[in-house]
């Protein structure tokens, strides 16, 4: 049966972000609602190294780090829920939003932080070596790519961006 819940604070998406802005606002006490969306974690949850997390001078996985960022969000009090957020009304107050679920969610304010979802072909062979040669970040993965022929498959100025970031990595791209 759908619910309706309301809350001072709603937080929309669960990367990196959406727990940081969880954290924040439990400790400021307006016990906050944070709405997983499809993938609980992000892209993050679906990283295998990463590098540049500050704090961490060794490698870590991405999950692992999630997990921990969940735990922390949890830790201090916010309110999670596995849903997908499909409308959301700022016309009136208090905001209102709808879920996949058929659950509503009214809030005094809303923190949107459902980051980038990276285009994929299709190809059977991009999910078998995502994290493993296969990247949508070159910011992110380019190091991994020092020495190396590399391809840029997409358009658009993210594309340039990307294959030109690559050539400071890259033998040739």
């Amino acid at each position: 049966m759908a619910e309706n819940h309301h809350v001072k604070a709603l937080i929309i998406g669960s990367g990196p972000a959406g727990y940081t802005a969880a954290v924040y606002t439990a400790r400021a006490s307006l016990s906050p609602m944070l709405v997983t969306g499809l993938e609980v974690g992000g892209q993050m949850s679906i990283t295998t190294d990463v590098e540049n997390y500050p704090g961490f001078a060794d490698v870590i996985q991405g999950p692992w780090l999630m997990e921990q960022m969940h735990a922390q969000a949890e830790h201090v009090g916010t309110n999670m829920i596995n849903d997908l957020i499909v409308d959301v009304d700022f016309t009136q107050r208090p905001f209102l939003c709808k879920g996949d679920s058929g659950d509503t969610y009214t809030a005094d304010s809303i923190i949107i932080s459902t980051g980038a979802q990276a285009r994929w072909l299709g190809l059977e062979s991009e999910q078998k070596f995502q994290g493993f040669g296969v990247s949508a970040c070159a910011t992110c993965d380019g190091f991994f790519y020092r020495k190396k022929e590399v391809a840029v498959v997409g358009g658009g100025n993210t594309a340039v961006e990307e294959a030109l970031y690559l050539t400071n990595h890259a033998t040739k791209v």
